[in-house]
């Protein structure tokens, strides 16, 4: 059995993580010297965490119900 958090508490989960996120960046960015590059590489590596956990099924954005989700 998997663990599969439910569509709204995943929501909520990934707009908290994507907030926290920019935070931390934009606090680190401003507090030191960063390359545009370093820069990318930390907002992709971001993103890839929670690619990863919404592709492993643990996370199941349901989108705020913005958009029609497939019935398996």
């Amino acid at each position: 059995m998997k663990f599969q958090i439910p569509p709204l508490a995943s929501d909520i989960i990934i707009s908290v993580y994507a907030i926290i996120s920019l935070f931390l960046r934009f606090k680190l960015e401003s507090e030191n010297p960063v390359s545009p590059m370093e820069s990318i590489v930390m907002g992709a590596c971001f993103v890839v965490i929670i690619w990863v956990f919404i592709k492993l099924k643990v996370l199941n954005p349901n989108w705020f119900g913005f958009f029609k989700t497939k019935k398996a």
